[in-house]
């Protein structure tokens, strides 16, 4: 009995998780040159950067992120992170991580990221920021050359005084 119950619970898990990686790897992540917006929250106290970056959204409509997108609206659906019975913390993120990748790589021109301290374990530092430098249709982040960003973001933990952090708050 006990097996059976296990045997359920693996099939349960493995179901959502296969639905969530169907949709990360196939429903659409394109936004248009330059609308590109991303934030980093992972590891901080607060979700400051995500709401700059949802403010500076509803400044700019052309904007978007990932969670305006099909992909992303559809994975904040399921609502991955607050259903441990049916798929566990590390299949979640691999889903995410997935969307991520095929949303950097299809985007092209300045990304807008709002990534004040991203933790180097974070997302934005992990798996956004190395595929950002893989892509060559990505030229800047804020405005500022994507090596030069990256090149600050691997060296400081704060983006608060550097000058284009000042000409993207919102």
């Amino acid at each position: 009995m006990v097996f059976a119950i296990k045997a359920l619970e693996q099939r349960k898990m493995t179901n959502l998780y296969n639905q969530a990686k169907h949709i990360a790897e196939t429903f659409d992540v394109t936004t248009d040159k330059d609308c590109l917006v991303l934030f980093s929250i992972s590891f901080l106290p607060t979700k400051e950067n995500k709401i700059k970056a949802f403010n500076h959204i509803k400044t700019h409509p052309d904007k978007k992120m990932i969670d305006h997108t099909p992909c992303g609206q559809k994975l904040e659906e399921l609502n991955l992170f607050s259903r441990p019975d049916e798929i566990t913390c590390e299949q979640a993120y691999d889903v995410w991580y997935i969307a991520s990748r095929r949303l950097i790589a299809a985007a092209s021109g300045n990304i807008t990221a709002f990534v004040d301290d991203a933790h180097p374990d974070s997302t934005f530092r992990k798996i956004e920021l190395p595929a950002i430098l893989d892509n060559p249709r990505i030229t800047t982040i804020n405005n500022l050359d994507k090596q030069k960003f990256a090149n600050l973001a691997t060296t400081k933990t704060s983006f608060r005084n550097t000058k284009f952090h000042t000409k993207f708050r919102s």
